[in-house]
């Protein structure tokens, strides 16, 4: 009787029901990761619905109280021309997160392509691709970047493009090393035993085994990317000078550092605590998925 139990109980907890229920519980034990996720899905919120309850427009400017501190009138004080930098930021968190996501995406889907592919049929397709990515890492991130962002020239779009093209060596190497270990199991085997396509193999049998990896690396990356393209947009590669671009209004603010301090602490301020969101929510994910950390 105990051994149909312990059975029954296997086969429920072998649902995606149960697993989710396990992943929650286990990621919970993370407080660090938790309140990184009600930072992150928060500033998802605004920038969604910031530019429907904010009380300035984002081009509205207010000549009376340039370069104007933080008060009760305008929270984080005005810029130089008396546009509410608040405003921006909260505007700005829309530009800045759906570009870094876009890019990661972009990047995401191209390295895992490459890195499955080369993994599971190796090859001179692998030697290719690995040296590709072995070119590219050659080069530190940002420099690679701004590299791209020369011969392309300046515009969120160029960034996107520059951020998405440094991001492929890395997933392109994580997924070729998760493909190597998850085609020599059992399971494999004897699906390619009984006639399955290399094709269905793959990706019915051999890519889920990856998700683990592809779920850690993305979450991580996004906070690189925003960093990067806040980086570009500073150095003006990046976002127009008048849109509200974290690093672009970091990159104006540094010309009133004595006068505005507030200028250039809250963006960086914005921007420090965003991608220290991502990095932590990374790394609660990575030990929440690994079988071996209880």
């Amino acid at each position: 009787m105990s051994t149909v139990t312990q059975t029954a109980d296997e086969v429920i907890l072998s649902k995606p029901e149960g697993r989710f229920k396990q992943f929650w519980k286990k990621f919970l034990k993370r407080k660090a990761a938790v309140v990184s996720l009600i930072f992150i899905l928060l500033m998802i919120g605004v920038a969604v619905f910031a530019p429907i309850f904010l009380k300035y427009q984002v081009q509205a400017a207010d000549y009376n109280n340039m370069l104007a501190g933080p008060s009760m009138k305008h929270f984080w004080g005005t810029d130089e021309f008396g546009r509410d930098v608040f405003t921006r930021l909260m505007v700005g968190t829309r530009l800045s997160l759906f570009s870094a996501l876009i890019s990661v995406v972009i990047g995401t889907v191209i390295g895992v392509i490459l890195g499955v592919l080369a993994g599971y049929y190796g090859g001179i397709f692998d030697s290719i691709v690995m040296r590709c990515c072995d070119i590219l890492f050659a080069f530190p991130d940002i420099l690679l970047a701004i590299a791209i962002v020369a011969i392309l020239g300046p515009g969120i779009i160029n960034v996107i493009i520059a951020v998405a093209v440094f991001t492929v060596p890395s997933f392109a190497r994580i997924m070729r090393s998760a493909t190597l270990e998850a085609k020599e199991e059992p399971y494999v085997e004897v699906a390619r035993s009984i006639g399955c396509s290399p094709r269905r193999v793959l990706w019915k049998h051999v890519f889920p085994e990856t998700v683990q990896s592809l779920i850690v690396n993305f979450t991580m990356r996004i906070g690189t990317a925003i960093l990067a393209s806040s980086s570009l947009s500073f150095l003006g590669f990046g976002a127009n000078v008048t849109e509200p671009d974290w690093g672009a209004m970091l990159s104006q603010g540094r010309n009133y550092l004595n006068s505005a301090p507030h200028m250039v602490i809250c963006p960086g301020l914005l921007i420090f605590l965003t991608v220290l969101a991502f990095n932590l929510l990374g790394d609660g994910l990575r030990d929440t998925l690994d079988p071996k950390i209880k």
